[in-house]
């Protein structure tokens, strides 16, 4: 069964950093497209950040120049470093893989999520 394991979160002031980590398990990591979501209680899940299998980036508007997306395929893991924070930024942050198979069809997983607060 293929996991996707997150950690590092935790409560950080405003202003302050953090760095999200998701571990990929029994899946060929280097074929997933790799995102991270985040979910505010009320609100829906959003796409904050992705990385492509080849390494090619995409930021949503509201985390652009604060957050970035990295990934180390010879960890399976797929990093989100964020600076800046602010209250707005607290939510449950998920990772998800994506890969393309042939035809239409698809391949992703979830992971649990962790918890960001920002809090003073």
């Amino acid at each position: 069964q293929a996991q996707l394991v997150e950690s590092g979160g935790g409560l950080v002031q405003p202003g302050g950093s953090l760095r999200l980590s998701c571990a990929a398990s029994r899946i060929t990591f280097s074929m997933y497209d790799m995102s991270w979501y985040r979910q505010a209680p009320g609100k829906e899940r959003d796409l904050v950040a992705s990385i492509t299998s080849g390494g090619s980036t995409n930021y949503a508007d509201f985390v652009k120049g604060r957050f970035t997306i990295s990934r180390d395929n010879a960890k399976n893991t797929v990093y989100l470093s964020m600076n800046t924070l602010q209250s707005e930024d607290t939510a449950v942050y998920y990772c998800y893989g994506r890969r393309r198979l042939r035809g239409s069809s698809v391949l992703d997983y979830w992971g649990q999520g962790t918890q960001v607060t920002v809090s003073s």
